[in-house]
C-alpha cells in the first residue's frame, strides 16, 4: 500500500481539527459531568465529536458513523451495524485523563470494513503527533505525523521474550485479574498510561510491548483506530481468547477483552490469558 492515500490524509486532517477543539477547551476551566458511574464528559468530547460527525459525514456521504457521544438506539443502531463499511469514533479518548490534565488523551476514528478494523487515526492533541494507518490480511502500513507535518514509518518492537517485555496498564483501573497472567508470563517491567489510544500508540512506535485488557468499559471505538495502526505497524490485536475484534455488533462492548501486542508477543500471552483468565 501507498502512504499516499488520499481517504486516510482526509481522516488525519479531520482528527487534527477535533484536536483543536479539544486543545481549546483545555486551556480553559471546564466543567466535568457524569453520563454514568465512572463515566465522565466535558464540552471538549460533545464539541470534537460533532465536528468529527459533521466532516465525515462531510467528505464520506451516506457512510456509517458510530460516535460515543452520539450513539443511536434500537433498529437505528443495528442498521449502521449491518453496513460494509463503518466508522467508529472516539472524540475524546481518555477524558478522566483529560479532566485531570495529565496530556494521557487522544481523538480517535477507525474505519471498520466488513467487521474488522480497517483504517485509523489516533492523535494526541498535547503532543501534535497523529498515529495512522491501514490494516490488512494482504499487508499494511503506519506512520507518525509529527506537529510540523513530517511523517515517519511505525514499527513495532522486536521483544519476543514475555520476561524482557514491558507491560501498560491502565493508570486509573488496573484490572485484579492481570495480576495473575503477570506472573505466569513473568513480566516485572508494567509502565501505567491513561487511555486506550496512547496505550495502543506506545506499542506501534516500540516504546512499549504489549497491553492486556480483561474487558469491562471498552466499547468498540476504544479499539477500532487503534487496532488498525497497530497492524499497520506490525503488530497483532484480540481478544483474551486470540480471536479478532468483531466490529459488526449487535453490542458495542468489548466484553472479552483486549490483548495488543507488538506480534512477537502475541501466541504466548493469549496461551497465558486462557489458562489464568479461562
Amino acid at each position: 500500500m501507498s502512504q499516499s492515500d488520499r481517504e486516510l490524509d482526509e481522516i488525519v486532517r479531520i482528527a487534527r481539527a477535533a484536536a483543536a477543539i479539544v486543545m481549546d477547551v483545555y486551556a480553559t476551566p471546564f466543567a466535568v459531568e457524569m453520563k454514568g458511574p465512572g463515566d465522565p464528559v466535558t464540552r471538549a468530547d460533545r464539541e470534537a465529536n460533532a465536528l468529527i460527525c459533521g466532516a465525515l459525514e462531510a467528505a464520506f456521504p451516506g457512510e456509517a458513523i458510530l460516535a460515543e457521544e452520539s450513539v443511536p438506539a434500537g433498529d437505528e443502531l443495528a442498521a449502521r451495524f449491518g453496513r460494509e463499511r463503518v466508522f467508529f469514533v472516539d472524540p475524546l479518548d481518555g477524558t478522566r485523563e483529560f479532566a485531570d490534565r495529565n496530556g494521557e488523551f487522544a481523538v480517535m476514528i477507525g474505519l471498520a470494513v466488513r467487521g474488522r478494523a480497517a483504517l485509523g487515526v489516533v492523535v494526541m492533541p498535547t503532543t501534535g503527533e497523529a498515529l495512522a494507518g491501514r490494516a490488512g490480511d494482504d499487508g499494511g502500513f503506519a506512520f507518525l505525523e509529527a506537529r510540523d507535518g513530517s511523517r515517519r514509518p511505525l514499527q513495532v518492537s522486536a521483544v519476543a521474550s514475555p520476561a524482557d517485555a514491558t507491560l501498560i496498564v491502565s493508570r486509573s483501573h488496573r484490572p485484579k485479574e492481570i495480576e495473575p497472567l503477570l506472573s505466569r508470563l513473568g513480566i516485572a517491567k508494567v509502565v501505567p498510561c491513561g487511555s486506550v489510544g496512547v496505550k495502543i500508540a506506545r506499542i506501534a512506535t516500540g516504546e512499549v510491548d504489549l497491553y492486556v485488557h480483561g474487558g469491562g468499559g471498552a466499547k468498540l471505538w476504544d479499539s477500532c483506530a487503534p487496532e488498525a495502526v497497530l497492524r499497520g505497524a506490525g503488530g497483532r490485536f484480540t481478544d483474551l481468547a486470540g480471536a479478532p475484534i468483531d466490529y459488526t455488533g449487535p453490542g458495542l462492548k468489548l466484553a472479552r477483552g483486549i490483548i495488543a501486542s507488538n506480534g512477537a508477543l502475541q501466541d504466548a500471552v493469549v496461551a497465558a490469558a486462557r489458562s489464568e483468565l479461562g
